[in-house]
This record gives C-alpha cells, sequence and structure tokens, in this order.
C-alpha cells in the first residue's frame, strides 16, 4: 500500500527543507518528497492511502533516546509493549531504553529479548542502551563487541553513575573503538549523601536535604575531561545545572567532542514546585532554581544542548504514593514531552526546525542510528504535528502504564497527530 501525506508544511532540517509540499511513502520507504505529487493510471490498481495536511508540521519521525521501560523485571511498572505504545502516542518513532531492568541489560541475551519483545509490540522502534558495567556495579565493563553485535545502540549505567574514573577511561576508549557512545550519569554521590531536592532556599524552608548543583557539575567536568585525554566522545545526559551548560559549552568551544541532553522537566518546572511535597515532582537530578531554567533555556537555543529527551521513568502507587523521602525518583514523559518542547517554540526560545534537530536529527547522529530524515530511500518514520491543537493533560487516559505525572491537569499547546512509523500509521488523533 501506498500513503500520499499532501499539503502539510514538510521540515526536515536533514535536507534544509522548510516548505509546504507532499510525501509518498512506499513499500515502508520515502519515495518522494514534491509539490501536488498524483499517480498515473497504472497506479490506480493499486491500494493508495490520502491524507490531507493542510495546516499540519510534518517532520522526521520524533527520537526520544533516554527512557526507561522496565522490562524485563519490572513489568508491573511499565513494558515494552505499554511504553512503546505511549511512545507513538507522543510523536516517538524511536526510542532507547536504559539497562536498569532486572536482570540488568548487561549481556547479549537480554538485549536480544528487549529486541524480541519490541518486534512482537510492532509500536515503536526500541534501540536498547547496553549497561556500561557489569549488574551496573561500576566494578567490571561489559562485552562491548558481544552487545553491539546483540543490538545495544550506546553504554550506560544510567541510574548509577561511574564514580571509578579509570572505569570510565577504559569505557570511554572501548566504545570508541566500536564507534558507540557512553551516555553518562553525572553524580559525585559523596556530595549527594541523602539529599531529597536541589540544595537551596526552597530546601531550608521545606526542611529537606538538599543535592547541590556541584554534585553534577564535577562528574560533568571529570568526563569532559577524560574525554578530552583519551581524544574520544562522551555523551551527557539529563543535564540539568547552569554550570554543566558551562562546562559542555566550554568544552566545545575547545574542541572536545562532547554532546548533552536535557529533559523538558528541567526547562519547564523549578524546585519550589515541591512546595506540597508531591512525589510526582521527586525526580533525579532534582529540579532545580529559576536561574538552572532559564540556563537549560539558553543551552538550548545556542546549541550547547543538543537534544531533548523525557527520561521516561514510569512507578507504580507502591513506590510512589509514599512519604517524600521514601518514595522513588522518576516521572512518565513520553506522551506530554513533545507538547512541553513546542512551548519553547511558541516562545521563540527555538525555531520549529531546531527543535526537529533537538528531538530526531541530533538524537539519530549521536545513536548513530538511520534514522531522523525524510530523505528518498529512508524508512518512512514521519511524525505529524498540530502547531495550535489545545488539549488538557489526564494521565488517566495515557498509554503508559505510570500515573507518575507532574503535568496532570496542564493546558497545552501543540501535539502529536499521526505517527508513522515504517509506513504504518501507528497512531492518529487526526481528523481530515
Amino acid at each position: 500500500m501506498k500513503l500520499l501525506l499532501k499539503g502539510g508544511k514538510v521540515i526536515d532540517p536533514s535536507q534544509n527543507i522548510d516548505e509546504i509540499t507532499d510525501i509518498l511513502i512506499e513499500d515502508g520507504k520515502i519515495f518522494g518528497i514534491g509539490g501536488n505529487i498524483s499517480f498515473s493510471e497504472e497506479d490506480s490498481s493499486e491500494e493508495i492511502k490520502s491524507f490531507d495536511l493542510q495546516g499540519m508540521v510534518v517532520v522526521p519521525g520524533l527520537i526520544d533516546m533516554h527512557t526507561h521501560l522496565r522490562e524485563p523485571g519490572f513489568e508491573y511498572k511499565e513494558n515494552i509493549l505499554t511504553g512503546s505504545s505511549a511512545a507513538v502516542a507522543g510523536g516517538m518513532t524511536s526510542i532507547a531504553c536504559m539497562a536498569n531492568t532486572d536482570p540488568v541489560n548487561d549481556n547479549r541475551s537480554v538485549t536480544e529479548f528487549i529486541n524480541k519483545q519490541a518486534l512482537l509490540a510492532s509500536m515503536a522502534n526500541v534501540y536498547p542502551v547496553a549497561a556500561l558495567s557489569k549488574g551496573q556495579e561500576g566494578k567490571i565493563l561489559t562485552e562491548f563487541g558481544d552487545l553491539k553485535n546483540a543490538g545495544a545502540v550506546a553504554f550506560s549505567d544510567d541510574g548509577n553513575p561511574v564514580t571509578d574514573s579509570g572505569l570510565m577511561r577504559h569505557a570511554l576508549e572501548y566504545a570508541y573503538s566500536f564507534d558507540m557512545p557512553v551516555i553518562s550519569h553525572c553524580e559525585d554521590t559523596g556530595l549527594v549523601s541523602g539529599g531529597l531536592m536541589n540544595e537551596g532556599f526552597t530546601s531550608t524552608r521545606l526542611g529537606l536535604p538538599g543535592i547541590p548543583t556541584i554534585a553534577e557539575d564535577i562528574m560533568v567536568i571529570r568526563d569532559i575531561k577524560l574525554a578530552a585525554f583519551t581524544k574520544t566522545r562522551v555523551h551527557i545526559a539529563h543535564v540539568s545545572t547552569a554550570g554543566s551548560v558551562q562546562a559542555v559549552r566550554e568544552a566545545r568551544s575547545a574542541g572536545i567532542d562532547v554532546t548533552a541532553e536535557t529533559a523538558p522537566h528541567y526547562f519547564t518546572l523549578t524546585d519550589e514546585s515541591l512546595k506540597n511535597f508531591s512525589t510526582n515532582f521527586k525526580m533525579y537530578p532534582p529540579l532545580r532554581s529559576s536561574k538552572d531554567v532559564e540556563a537549560i533555556k539558553e543551552g538550548l537555543r545556542d546549541g550547547t544542548i543538543d537534544a531533548i529527551a523525557s527520561d521516561h521513568a514510569p512507578h507504580s502507587s507502591v513506590e510512589k504514593d509514599v512519604e517524600f523521602a521514601y518514595a522513588a525518583n522518576g516521572i512518565i514523559g513520553l506522551e506530554t514531552s513533545l507538547s512541553l518542547s513546542l512551548q519553547l517554540v511558541h516562545d521563540g526560545i527555538l525555531a520549529m526546525h531546531q527543535l526537529v534537530e533537538k528531538m530526531s536529527v541530533n538524537p539519530a547522529n549521536i545513536l548513530k542510528i538511520q534514522k531522523g530524515s525524510l530523505k528518498p530511500g529512508s524508512d518512512a518514520d514521519i511524525t505529524v504535528i498540530d502547531m495550535n491543537k489545545l488539549w488538557t493533560v489526564n494521565k488517566d487516559k495515557f498509554r503508559s502504564k505510570g500515573r507518575n505525572c507532574p503535568f496532570d491537569g496542564w493546558k497545552l499547546k501543540g501535539k502529536a497527530v499521526m505517527t508513522i512509523v515504517g509506513g504504518d500509521v501507528r497512531y492518529t488523533d487526526f481528523e481530515p
């Protein structure tokens, strides 16, 4: 079957396209892009489905390079089917899932299991991120080559920092030899010491132990220095502080190969959101000050921060509906990430093509996957966005199993209304 997407505003930074035009999809691939695509009599015998997308924005399928799908081991929180279903509902055609499962994704069998479950789910493309160290214990490196052959696209102990600098050095060198990224969770555990939220005026007022921004900054600087020394590259996960943004900016200026991501909550919320002790605002890294939020926005604007990822971290009520000190860190984000990020466009902080770069083109380049483009011959992974669609977040209607959402009840502007993966419409909220 052929799909014809007509009259949408196509924005594809990989080809410098920003115009109203048509897209023809055939056999799961982009067949062509151009104005007023029509069919010959010979084509008329084939099944052709056409969508009038006037007023819509059509972009390369969005890629969330930092999610937690929980399977295997924590399926009561989320599984690959529900997580990838939530992804397409949020406009994501591809997602990368972290290794902190049970068992940890530190060997071929777990990686292959994740890939098998993703194929059975048949929703978004799922790319496993394998553990950097066995059991994510930070002691012994995993078998990088075997994990790459099994389908892993990156290595990370996300959820745990790699505190051993020697091990991190070897990880960077080893991963570089396989042309794969290391994704670093930056945290000096000695400075965290039981902290529950950002250290500052608000934590003092609430009487909660704080986590200073320097706990992140120090490890960001360490990993940048290691990348420079080894002449390799490193990707910094979930940047939340002004200090981290500045460190990455200076490293890039010095020619060091470092990339970075942030999440929507770090440019949308501040630590003042915790004033009512809601555990839906408890996450790690913690929500920071307004100064940090502004620095994150500036880092996105000037290109210091390459990618926006949700850090989707579903938990059940067992972990969240407890006293604040005992609640698990993390929030869900697959179904709100795009809409929250579109606010950057509405506010004039980013142009739409810059947002597409940060949510599609750059993640594909960092993970080195053949996505993030609408070039003819590419996989037909496409996100259709209604920039002006007004909707109210209702966590009870999410496809994710998680309900730990700090944005429940928010009114947002802009939403994915169609998600196409490999030429198949996997999600639609579109009325032609």
